[in-house]
């Protein structure tokens, strides 16, 4: 499999001294006297990372979006349904979804990182009632393939598993003893690793997070065959 040779050498320093100083003063006054730092420190640096990973992922996994502009997540938060009012997101991330499957039902790359942690991974993490119908039916169909991504050595040296949010039992439609039962009770369908946020400021970050990508790579592609088929 190509290697790929990144050019980024690590976001700056002060990337995470901007999300630091911002968990303390996260009001649209300090953030908008400072939105340059952020675009300089932060954003653009993210940018160039997503652009080179997302011309990376084609060599392992083809189908998954390649817009930096479009994987980048905002970093205002969506406040109108939520308690929670701080306006600003204190991580920095960025998404490759599958195109032509709905942004956040199907399975993508993500990775996100924070002033204390990166966390590199992916998966399915909203899944609408139909496409949730559509895995389990897979899973049920053929748990073995599942259960071989799940157990490969480079994957279990690299993630801890599935993860995510389950049902206490077996999902309607599904006997109890279902051999599956186990995978079948997951709601989101999700792996990651974590790592401290140091790693974002070395020359090796890129290399680190596409190494990660190429080994979820199949657990996307088993999680999304069912989408794309329907």
């Amino acid at each position: 499999m190509e290697v790929v040779s990144f050019r980024f050498q690590g976001f700056p320093p002060e990337a995470r001294q901007f999300l630091r100083a911002l968990r303390e003063n996260n009001n649209r006054e300090w953030f908008k006297a400072r939105k340059a730092d952020y675009e300089r420190h932060v954003r653009q640096p993210l940018l160039q990372l997503v652009e080179e990973i997302g011309n990376s992922i084609p060599r392992y996994a083809p189908g998954y979006l390649q817009d930096p502009r479009k994987s980048v997540y905002r970093i205002y938060r969506d406040i109108r349904f939520s308690r929670n009012k701080q306006p600003y997101k204190t991580n920095a991330a960025a998404i490759f979804p599958p195109v032509g499957l709905p942004r956040h039902s199907a399975a993508g790359f993500y990775f996100h990182f924070s002033p204390e942690e990166l966390l590199i991974g992916g998966g399915l993490y909203a899944p609408g009632s139909a496409e949730l119908r559509r895995i389990r039916g897979r899973i049920a169909e053929d748990p073995d393939r599942l259960r071989g991504i799940l157990s490969d050595e480079a994957f279990a040296r690299k993630f801890s598993g599935l993860e995510g949010k389950r049902l206490k039992g077996t999902p309607r439609g599904f006997r109890r003893d279902h051999p599956a039962a186990d995978l079948l009770a997951f709601k989101q369908y999700l792996s990651g690793a974590n790592f401290p946020a140091a790693e974002i400021e070395k020359p090796s970050i890129g290399d680190l997070i596409d190494g990660h990508f190429r080994i979820l790579a199949p657990l996307l592609e088993y999680l999304n065959r069912p989408l794309r088929l329907s």
